[in-house]
């Protein structure tokens, strides 16, 4: 007899609507992702991108850099994060966060324990987790007290490389069984977006539909207005 886990058995794509309707969750927001590399003139971009669109988070996520060149560039997007509301989130680095005095860190599966987290950053941190295409990382996150749960990739992307392919059926299964928001991410775009806001996306990460728009960071969160409702 073949055991399996929970990750081995395919979700049924209807899951969620043999519950019937859903319980009440806020609209569908964005949760922006910064490019992997920025310079001082990019506060302006955010500014603008921010002010465009209803956008819950911004995380900063640099590579090849060290932290002291991170805190520089993150003290004026901090502000301009918290001029309007918008939650600013460290990626991976739990002592760069506190140092920040940041809203919350983004932890991969390589990055620490959410417990630490929590232990490190207080009670009102947002903490997420990435989960992959895993519900028993996500359950995991969960119990380990995981503020958000973030599920990816849905769609090719250039931004960083993936070995996991989700589909939309798991976020529908999340909603359906958890409180927990949870994030899609992965080569999201205004075009493709709105079978995972159907499936029941919290937020939808974004990045270089963003920030790569031909018109401009400010017209490309414009242009998730209409998924978003």
């Amino acid at each position: 007899m073949t055991d399996f886990t929970d990750d081995e058995l395919a979700l049924d794509p209807d899951f969620a609507a043999q519950f019937g309707e859903p319980g009440f969750r806020p609209a569908c927001q964005l949760y922006l992702i910064s490019p992997p590399v920025i310079d001082e003139g990019f506060g302006d971009i955010l500014a603008a991108a921010l002010d465009a669109g209803r956008v819950a988070a911004f995380q900063l996520r640099l590579k090849g850099i060290d932290d002291h060149a991170i805190a520089r560039l993150a003290e004026p997007l901090q502000k301009i994060c918290a001029e309007r509301e918008v939650a600013f989130i460290i990626n991976d680095s739990m002592g760069l966060a506190k140092r920040l005095g940041a809203d919350g860190v983004h932890l991969g599966q390589g990055d620490g324990d959410p417990r630490e987290a929590r232990k490190l950053l207080g009670p009102k941190a947002q903490i997420g987790v990435t989960c992959h295409d895993s519900r028993h990382l996500a359950m995991e996150a969960g119990e380990a007290g995981a503020d958000y749960v973030a599920f990816g990739a849905f769609y090719p992307t250039t931004t960083k490389e993936t070995t996991h392919r989700a589909d939309p059926s798991l976020l529908g299964w999340w909603t359906t069984v958890f409180e927990i928001p949870c994030v899609a991410i992965g080569g999201i775009t205004a075009e493709n977006a709105r079978p995972l806001v159907e499936a029941g996306a919290d937020f939808l990460a974004v990045s270089s539909a963003v920030w790569g728009n031909p018109d401009g960071a400010a017209a490309g969160v414009a242009a998730f207005a209409a998924v978003l409702g």
